[in-house]
């Protein structure tokens, strides 16, 4: 659950907040790469888990203090599949492993990210994928960025042009939603050119952000798996709803982002 926050009092500009919280999402990567590169092997669902929080453990050690200093009177979301709005004020979303068990496994698509949100809405991100070394940024109002590059979603027209995707909500999903989850992607394989399934989330988002995809959508989902990439999608000049065309909040059971000229033909597709 969240702890709540004091009365924030914004001390610096957001760009440069969001220059510090780049430079703190980097650190905490370069610590997870020092521990990536072999197959944790586990034999228990315990197990994982700690294997999981080790990971989580050593970001966190980097990011906690440093996001704090930046935004002391911000709250810190603690757990990152908690959904749902937030209480008014000022907070850190963070995922310190975003596709931990990618790390696991030793998979390269895992991430770290880092986003404030105000009054329950996203108004900078940083996402940095440590194996690469490229670092995600969006600012509310002033667009979306690769390593200081410009982005800019895809101007396709054509779902049947498009590459697609999604990714699993979380572990232990609701049967209904994991049988929706199904049938959206038969449906996307009769209308998409291709259709890519995996986690974590927020890598689909970087893509869709920098024209590489063209869609990408969710069934149910956590805040910290999707701010960042709504917020760098937006920027970047895309169109994030949930599946059925209607505005996105942390609440909605659905999201769906995608590039403007494909958004209402995926919507077509999902809501069969």
């Amino acid at each position: 659950m969240p702890e709540t926050p004091r009365t924030a009092d914004v001390a610096t500009s957001d760009a440069d907040l969001l220059d510090q919280t780049a430079i703190a999402v980097r650190a905490a990567g370069s610590a997870l790469r020092e521990r990536f590169g072999e197959v944790v092997r586990y034999q228990s669902r315990e197990e994982l888990m700690r294997a999981l929080a080790g990971n989580d453990d050593t970001a966190l050690d980097i990011l906690r203090p440093r996001l704090t200093r930046l935004r002391p009177d911000a709250g810190w979301v603690e757990d990152e599949l908690d959904g749902g709005a937030l209480p008014p004020g000022e907070w850190w979303v963070v995922d310190p492993a975003e596709g931990n068990v990618n790390h696991l496994h030793a998979l390269p698509e895992w991430a770290v990210t880092a986003t404030l949100v105000r009054e329950n809405q996203p108004v900078l991100t940083a996402v940095h994928l440590p194996l690469t070394g490229e670092t995600y940024t969006a600012l509310a109002g002033a667009g979306a960025h690769l390593d200081g590059r410009p982005l800019h979603v895809s101007p396709t027209a054509d779902l049947g042009l498009s590459i697609v995707a999604t990714s699993q909500a979380r572990p232990d999903e609701d049967e209904k939603v994991v049988r929706r989850v199904g049938s959206s992607i038969t449906a996307m394989l009769f209308d998409a050119l291709v259709v890519r399934t995996a986690v974590p989330a927020t890598l689909h988002l970087t893509n869709v952000a920098a024209g590489r995809i063209d869609a990408f959508w969710q069934f149910a989902g956590a805040r910290a798996d999707l701010l960042p990439g709504a917020l760098l999608v937006t920027e970047a000049g895309g169109r994030v709803s949930d599946a059925q065309g209607r505005p996105w909040t942390p609440q909605s059971e659905s999201f769906l982002a995608a590039a403007p000229g494909v958004h209402a033909t995926a919507v077509a597709t999902l809501s069969r």
